[in-house]
């Protein structure tokens, strides 16, 4: 079976998520995969590949019943997460996006709001989180954003960068300060924002790196009004929202991350074992040979980490913040040296498109940045050894 069968196996999935699984990677191999050097080369928003993973209702494992879903374990949705990032990195983040935009109206909206706005997001709409500004990156508390209350409704004034679906989402997750509250904490609030309100505009849509079929986007809000009916909470509850949402994002970027790096890996392999160099295979040379086991224990140790963390969440625990936070820092580190040593392994090759080691590189190093850059990871995890 080997080493990562052993580690598949004992996740014991039940019959409906592997049947759930196996339709993935079906839709991974016949329309996601085939589009992927596609997408990348084009900057092409994958509207087919979206248009799949609608097919088989994959927004609705992490949607109550009640809204339309299906409630699956969050294992299994980590699980659906790295599947399709392995085939196509820029899916997978649109995809884990309608998660990390949504999951906070489940858990903080209230029955009205959900069965209001979740719904469409069952039936496959997008879904964005609006964190970021140029003032406020890893630090929440600088945003500008903001909310002022006037009557049944709440006026929007301000703008947000590197919002991924910023331009296809119809529910932006959005945060910003709630003009009547001084403290700059304090005041952080959030609010479901739907698609076509006047005065929403996209201003920017980036050039990136990698993850080149993934929009990201600068908004723009201008006198936007929306009914208070739409604010998460109370005024002031946004931070705690932010704060509990990112604990259970951070998982789902790990879960990203994991999937370029057992992409890298399973090409390293496969082009060891095929490339002769002096009358060796590649992976005959001792040295190959030593970065690879490397590689693999890293990769199942994160496995079964990431898992871990899912059986955490599944379980209902409530502090997993520096789990969370490790899980995110460990994958992201690991799919960027991966993706590097597939694109080493690769030669001259791997510097060209003809493999898609290069693309992995590109895509692996933004999962270093975003969900919290890892050096405030691990400013995270190691302040939390400090004697109170």
């Amino acid at each position: 079976m080997g080493m990562f069968g052993q580690i598949d196996a004992s996740r014991r999935w039940n019959d409906d998520e592997r049947q759930i699984l196996d339709q993935v990677q079906r839709v991974v191999d016949e329309v996601i995969a085939p589009n992927a050097k596609r997408v990348d080369e084009n900057s092409e928003f994958p509207w087919e590949n979206v248009r799949a993973l609608n097919a088989l209702g994959l927004n609705t494992v992490f949607i109550p019943e009640a809204f339309g879903g299906s409630a699956m374990p969050y294992k299994l949705y980590l699980e659906i997460v790295t599947i399709i990032s392995e085939a196509c990195a820029s899916t997978g983040i649109i995809y884990a996006t309608n998660y990390h935009g949504m999951k906070p109206l489940i858990d903080f909206g209230t029955d009205e709001q959900r069965a209001r706005l979740l719904p469409a997001i069952a039936e496959g709409a997008l879904g964005a989180l609006a964190i970021t500004e140029p003032g406020a990156g890893s630090d929440a508390t600088g945003m500008k954003t903001r909310f002022t209350p006037e009557g049944d409704d709440i006026v929007i004034n301000g703008g947000k960068i590197f919002i991924t679906n910023g331009d296809v989402a119809s529910r932006i997750l959005l945060f910003g300060k709630w003009s009547e509250i001084e403290d700059p904490r304090k005041a952080i609030s959030a609010l479901i924002l739907e698609e076509g309100a006047p005065g929403f505009s996209v201003i920017g849509k980036e050039h990136k790196m990698g993850h080149r079929g993934s929009s990201t986007c600068a908004l723009s809000f201008d006198n936007i009004r929306v009914p208070r009916t739409n604010l998460l909470g109370e005024p002031g509850d946004g931070l705690q929202i932010l704060l509990a949402s990112l604990n259970k994002s951070r998982p789902s970027v790990a879960a990203h991350a994991r999937g370029i790096a057992r992409a890298a890996f399973k090409d390293m392999v496969a082009y060891a074992n095929e490339r002769v160099q002096g009358g060796k295979r590649v992976l005959e040379f001792q040295g190959n040979q030593f970065t690879l086991a490397d590689l693999a224990g890293d990769l199942a140790l994160l496995e079964r980490w990431i898992d871990y963390v899912a059986e955490l969440v599944d379980g209902g625990a409530k502090d997993f913040g520096m789990e969370a936070s490790l899980a995110k820092m460990r994958a992201s580190d690991l799919a960027m040296r991966m993706a590097t040593e597939c694109v080493q392994f690769h030669g001259g090759y791997g510097y060209c498109t003809d493999y898609r080691a290069e693309r992995l590189m590109r895509d692996a190093k933004i999962t270093q940045i975003w969900e919290g850059t890892n050096q405030v990871h691990r400013q995270l995890i190691g302040r939390s050894f400090i004697s109170k």
